[in-house]
């Protein structure tokens, strides 16, 4: 997954485990000698609500910068954001049908077929969206530039914001909000049940014991940026939701903070969680133990090092109970449930 601005790249992982032995004590302690673990989700589609809803229009809404905007046709629908979260809400309202294009960051099966309209992989191209004729564009401001999105409305394109808020208490909120753009608030509230009712199973299902201490490492080899994740970077609220400790925040770190031997040794953390890209552009997990400091960690000793494809990382969408499943499963090294 292409990420813009680095202290808004965020991450995780989710499912099936490659290379993980199965301990009989699965849950009772945090596991050292799992090894390199590769996550996977069984299924990487969305799940789209049934039967789909018929939208009522036209239905007006007030973006997040404040533009009351009114939507009369949902037939060719636009959504797009840095992180793929608004198209994975889209599909699950059951309007995928009507979907005509996609972000760099929407890669679930159901969408990859659609043409994309961010190029440099971040930054909208008006002349690709205008080509697609959408009728109504459903965005937030993790996208742009704003340059692009005030020419499509000057074109006469229904433009909504939504809040870009990514943590798992802001998705229902974006559900909503999407559901009520597009004329389908009832399917929205819908949604947010089945969402709601899989976090919290996940949660339930997290191993009882001593919890591993997680560090977020973000990499990106070839461009030399070493990123660590502390609170409010998105990754600790999932780490926890996993039944993990987040690493970055318990030596107390914010956000995004540029990686430092001493800082990681000072975090000392059990696993070391990284997107598959990231750790692909260090050379792997033989690469990745050759940076300063990750050898002096329990992580690097023990070689537990989490990684799963960017395109599901931290997406906050609608597979988010699916997510912080599969991410108790690999950080307490057990098989998927």
């Amino acid at each position: 997954m292409t990420r813009r601005a680095l202290p808004l790249v965020l991450v995780l992982l989710a499912g099936t485990l490659v290379g993980c032995t199965d301990p009989a004590a699965e849950a009772r302690s945090a596991p050292t000698s799992c090894g390199p673990v590769t996550a996977t989700l069984p299924d990487t589609d969305v799940t789209p609500l049934e039967p789909a809803p018929t939208p009522a229009l036209p239905a007006t809404v007030t973006s997040t910068d404040g533009v009351a905007t009114t939507v009369t046709d949902v037939t060719r629908i636009l959504p797009v954001n840095l992180y793929g979260s608004i198209a994975e809400i889209v599909f699950s309202l059951g309007l995928g049908g009507n979907v005509v294009g996609r972000d760099t960051s929407t890669t679930f099966p159901a969408a990859a077929h659609l043409p994309v309209v961010t190029p440099a992989g971040h930054d909208l191209s008006a002349e690709a969206v205008l080509a697609l004729a959408p009728t109504v564009v459903v965005a937030d401001d993790s996208i742009g530039p704003p340059e692009t999105l005030r020419q499509l409305r000057a074109a006469g394109i229904p433009v909504v914001l939504v809040a870009a808020e990514q943590t798992l208490d802001a998705v229902p909120g974006h559900v909503r909000a999407i559901a009520a753009a597009l004329g389908v608030g009832p399917a929205g509230d819908r949604l947010v049940t089945r969402i709601e009712g899989e976090i919290a199973a996940a949660r339930a299902g997290v191993p009882d014991g001593p919890a591993p201490r997680v560090a977020f490492l973000y990499l990106r080899g070839t461009a030399g940026v070493y990123l660590i994740g502390g609170r409010g970077a998105g990754s600790d609220a999932m780490i926890e939701a996993a039944g993990g400790v987040d690493a970055g925040s318990a030596v107390g770190l914010a956000k995004f903070r540029p990686l430092t031997s001493e800082g990681l040794i000072n975090a000392a953390p059990d696993v070391l969680l990284v997107m598959s890209g990231g750790l692909e552009s260090v050379g792997g997990v033989d690469g990745l133990l050759r940076l300063p400091g990750v050898g002096q960690t329990p992580a690097g000793a023990a070689r537990r090092v989490v990684d799963m494809d960017d395109g599901v990382l931290l997406t906050f969408g609608t597979r988010s109970g699916r997510v912080v499943r599969a991410l108790a499963d690999a950080l307490h090294c057990r098989s998927p449930r």
